[in-house]
């Protein structure tokens, strides 16, 4: 319905709805100012006791605007203090949507209260200080740091988000990085509009209530009646959702509904629908002149490029040329987009641009050399897996380029990166969905991203045990794909000192007297590192020797300490580890304990370890090989997890002990 021709009315006929008092588990909310002196006096979370604030509640009230074509949502929060690592949730941001003025935040309230000398204490935030920031031509921020906060303090503010399009529904979040006692959205939606519930809940509601008004809209001083409902939902004691090792995004596992427009009845027409396919989403980008629009431009100096690109006698050199150069001369400015913000001409004059840009002008040169290329917008980690039941362009924060070699092989080029190569998809971008845009031939496909070879990491090690307790040798590293990338990246950014305190992992006896890099320049080969070191190893009794043979390995200790998990678990790709060691046991010394050989698998063979030692003539012989052969894991199934990779990170740093004689 086109808000510019409806001068409309909202007129109210409301069945009666019999007000209920909340359940006695469900706090009560209560207006902006007003607060308890319990609330001041709360030392801690009652339902998660290390937590450094909680938010006390959170309401969010949506509804329509009187013309049914724009939407409104109030939301007051309100947040406790516990002590100063808490503080910064006194740094208050709200990101919105500025493009055409679609989104806009007004009404803003903020002040923060405390209990001084047994009196409340209340301080207004001074509006003078709130700040709006334009982030690009699309995206803005309002910030505001709280006043007078310490521990002990309560924050609290409340403001108007406001839609001027119908679709544009926000998500219900009931989860934070901090505890929440409580979370209550009221949505308001007049039947005209199907949204479909796309929730992702692990625990109940605590309130839900629904019913339905009868309202009517004026046009043209007509009456249209139509229905309005209301949902109500609460989540009572939602723990925090911490960051945790391997975890996947914020986004994929914290407790939110989330919203998709399918049809619109429109007042007195006909029913249309708006579940897009990825067809429409996919040939709307085609045509967006910040997308689609920005291919043909042509780039100042490119026929140098592209001529020498053309020279080149397969793809994959022209692929690896024109990649290089585009990462070598373009500098990220670290703004994921899957539209430019400047402009690819003018990115390329000034050598910096966002994702969008820098990938779009490597996607144009590709082309015009000959390639077979196409752009392709897809989410990074952070920003969440793509759903593809879910039609929506919002799910994407990045433009890429898609290039199909054959049936089987394709790459996913990205040239943000320093470190990137052309053969490899960022890591970041694995395990989820992209969308591909053949304008030509009007082709939009959703394509899987994944790494189906596993990531290989070798350590071997040959070394001499000295009768003192130390131990001498050399180590040669192996690392490929992903894991080669790393190292290199490492290597450069913190330089040979650094690194080499990276390599020793923390252990103040490990000393390393040299490294040597072979294949640092070429991405085609395994990167190896060849190490020269010396152990001192620990011993309580001069007549017995411990060696912990785990060294040099990225499996010295266990991540996954903590008894539960609260996300799935990601390891972006799959990954072999093998470390084979030979030792030269000492003379006038034999072997008292040695680890036994032994296998072991997850029932659902997604993991494996193996060892295998053996003494012989003096010579003691060791391999550990771990199979990671899957990229991700369930939390679903983490207990099974937890006490495998407990198991094993014991078993690999089981110590050899030898005795003198």
């Amino acid at each position: 319905m086109n808000k510019s021709v409806i001068a409309a009315l909202l007129c109210v006929a409301t069945c009666a709805v019999k007000a209920q008092a909340p359940a006695p588990n469900i706090p009560v909310v209560q207006p902006f100012g007003k607060i308890d002196q319990a609330d001041l006096e709360l030392k801690s979370c009652d339902f998660e006791k290390d937590a450094n604030a909680e938010v006390l509640f959170e309401t969010g009230k949506l509804y329509f605007g009187a013309d049914i074509g724009s939407i409104t949502e109030e939301i007051h929060k309100r947040v406790k203090i516990f002590n100063t690592n808490g503080n910064g949730e006194a740094d208050v941001k709200i990101d919105f949507y500025s493009g055409d003025h679609l989104e806009y935040i007004t009404g803003i309230d903020a002040e923060t209260i405390n209990l001084t000398d047994g009196k409340i204490e209340i301080t207004k935030l001074d509006k003078k200080l709130i700040y709006t920031k334009v982030i690009d031509k699309e995206n803005s921020e309002i910030s505001f740091t709280m006043p007078n906060v310490k521990p002990g303090s309560i924050i609290e503010y409340k403001y108007k988000w406001n839609a001027s399009s119908f679709a544009d529904m926000p998500d219900l979040v009931f989860q934070e990085k901090i505890p929440v006692h409580y979370c209550e959205y009221s949505t308001s939606i007049p039947d005209v509009f199907y949204f479909r519930a796309i929730p992702n809940l692990t625990q109940r509601l605590a309130k839900y209530s629904k019913k339905e008004d009868g309202r009517s809209l004026i046009i043209d001083n007509q009456n249209y009646p139509y229905t309005e409902e209301t949902e109500v939902r609460g989540m009572v004691n939602v723990p925090s959702l911490p960051d945790e090792p391997y975890m996947s995004s914020f986004h994929d596992n914290v407790q939110a509904i989330r919203f998709q427009l399918v049809s619109i009845k429109p007042i007195g027409g006909f029913q249309k629908n708006y579940s897009d396919t990825w067809a429409k989403v996919g040939g709307a980008l085609s045509d967006d002149e910040d997308f689609g629009g920005q291919l043909k431009r042509k780039l100042n100096g490119e026929d140098a490029i592209i001529a020498k690109a053309k020279s080149l006698k397969t793809d994959d050199e022209k692929i690896a040329y024109i990649f290089s150069e585009v990462r070598n001369t373009m500098k990220w400015n670290g703004a994921d987009r899957w539209y430019t913000n400047d402009g690819t001409y003018r990115a390329w004059e000034n050598k910096t641009g966002n994702s969008a840009e820098i990938n779009i002008i490597l996607c144009h040169l590709l082309k015009q050399a000959g390639v077979e290329v196409y752009p392709m917008v897809v989410s990074t980690r952070e920003h969440g897996k793509v759903d593809p039941y879910y039609t929506s362009l919002a799910q994407f924060n990045r433009a890429v380029v898609y290039v199909p070699i054959d049936t089987v092989k394709s790459y996913v080029l990205d040239a943000t990166g320093k470190y990137n190569i052309y053969n490899e998809t960022p890591p970041e971008l694995l395990n989820s969905t992209g969308l591909f845009i053949d304008k030509k031939r009007e082709k939009y496909d959703m394509i899987g991203i994944k790494k189906e070879l596993p990531v290989r990491q070798a350590v071997m090690i040959n070394a001499e045990i000295k009768p003192n307790g130390k131990v001498e040798g050399t180590a040669q590293l192996s690392n490929t794909s992903y894991s080669r990338i790393n190292v290199v990246e490492k290597y450069k950014k913190d330089g040979e000192k650094k690194y080499i305190e990276y390599l020793s992992n923390g252990n103040n006896n490990l000393k390393i007297s040299g490294i040597k890099f072979d294949n640092m320049e070429i991405d085609t080969l395994p990167l190896t590192q060849s190490i020269n070191f010396n152990l001192d190893l620990a011993s309580p009794d001069e007549n017995y020797i411990y060696l912990t043979p785990n060294i040099f390995t990225p499996l010295e200790a266990n991540p996954f300490l903590s008894e539960n998990r609260m996300t799935d678990i990601d390891f972006e790709y799959r990954r072999s580890y093998s470390m084979n060691g030979l030792y030269k046991m000492p003379a006038g010394y034999k072997v008292d304990a040695l680890p036994k050989n032994v296998s072991m698998v997850m029932p659902d063979k997604s993991f494996s370890f193996k060892r295998i030692v053996v003494e012989q003539d003096g010579m003691i012989m060791i391999r550990y090989t771990v199979a990671f052969n899957v990229p991700e894991y369930s939390k679903q199934f983490y207990p099974e997890f937890h006490d495998f990779f407990k198991k094993m990170t014991e078993m690999m740093n089981e110590q050899i002990v030898l005795k003198k004689s």
